[in-house]
């Protein structure tokens, strides 16, 4: 029998991936993920937000945009630094502090509403994560998630990477976070209702190349996974990848435009 996966050891490699590269380069492109989640929690001036797993803050900025007081928070210290830096150059307030999704060092029911936007999906205990985000959020209030689906892109860029580096045995892979029916079993009681509405994210580059030359050298975890294999492995994982963007690029004249399939999810806090 294999011996359980150190759930720590894990989030240990994982925060390591994401502070590789620099993800504030991918990051910024999805903003309109952000601005469009704030819309569907219907943010209201004042409101007290968290921005869990926030990256280099796009939720956050989408939540200070609409007069909320926002608190970001990551793992990762120089990604929150990447989304200081973008609320200064709007005047736009927001604090922010490295925190852990699944041990947040606040008080139950502290904040109206709790954000993620591709974030908390990662976690590598989920349980304990979807327990946190509704613990630390006010009963009435909204937790607003956007989460990649297993079908969609970003679930086939994935399952593409486990098929050259195997995920650990025993590991939820994170685009459960993306099947409504899991959303459920994860929030069980704590959730009052969830809508789901499934959305597109647009990945626009110049071409195959260019995306994987871009997403290697700035996105933790494809950075990571190139530096594991061997030269011939990493060649193999590039036409795997080239194959995956090809097939789903719907662009004509030379260009590469991939819609990448999300949950946009609003859990009411019962």
């Amino acid at each position: 029998m294999n011996a359980p996966t150190d759930l720590n050891a894990l989030k240990t490699r994982q925060q390591a991936a994401w502070a590789s590269g620099d993800y504030a380069v991918i990051g910024t492109t999805l903003q309109i993920v952000g601005e469009q989640l704030a819309e569907a929690c219907d943010l209201k001036t004042d409101e007290l937000v968290l921005d869990v797993a926030a990256g280099n803050g796009n939720a956050t900025l989408a939540a200070a945009r609409r007069g909320c007081r926002v608190t970001s928070t990551d793992y990762v210290s120089a990604l929150l630094e990447r989304g200081a830096e973008r609320a200064r150059s709007e005047r736009l307030h927001a604090t922010f502090e490295v925190a852990d999704a699944e041990a947040l060092p606040y008080a139950d029911a502290s904040f109206d509403v709790v954000l993620s936007t591709f974030g908390v999906m990662f976690s590598p205990d989920q349980a304990k994560a979807a327990a946190e985000l509704a613990r630390v959020c006010r009963p009435g209030g909204r937790i607003g998630l956007a989460n990649w689906t297993p079908e969609g892109f970003i679930g086939q860029v994935f399952k593409t990477l486990g098929r050259h580096l195997p995920p650990p045995a025993g590991v939820q892979p994170p685009s459960r976070w993306g099947v409504e029916a899991n959303l459920h079993t994860l929030f069980g009681n704590a959730a009052g209702a969830i809508s789901v509405r499934p959305s597109i994210f647009n990945f626009r580059y110049r071409s195959a190349a260019h995306f994987i030359d871009v997403f290697r050298t700035w996105y933790g975890p494809i950075h990571k996974a190139f530096a594991a294999l061997p030269a011939a492995g990493a060649q193999d994982l590039e036409r795997d990848l080239t194959d995956l963007l090809n097939s789903m690029n719907r662009a004509s004249g030379g260009s590469l435009v991939v819609p990448s399939e999300y949950l946009e999810v609003v859990v009411t806090r019962s």
